[in-house]
């Protein structure tokens, strides 16, 4: 009889810690970093402004969205606007 081989665990993956930018690059003006988004969960309103420019947009947001989905509803309706 041969001996019992160890049985080897898989090694856990690291999780990655990464967050979400909650300050964007303005579409109109192009400076870095000057949109800022504040998220209403109460009444559902993503409202995302630009300090340089001062242009602003909102959108209908659910409890799932995060504030790069309100970034990303702004610029396609810019280039919805453009079209």
């Amino acid at each position: 009889m041969g001996r019992r081989r160890a049985k080897r665990k898989a090694p856990q993956k690291k999780k990655i810690l990464g967050t979400l930018e909650n300050q964007f690059n303005c579409p109109f003006c192009n400076h870095e970093k000057s949109c800022d988004v504040k998220m209403d969960k109460q009444r559902n309103v993503g409202h995302i402004s630009c300090r340089v420019c001062l242009e602003d947009f909102q959108t209908p947001i659910t409890y799932l969205s995060e504030p790069v989905d309100v970034f990303g509803d702004w610029i396609d309706a810019c280039e919805e606007a453009n079209a």
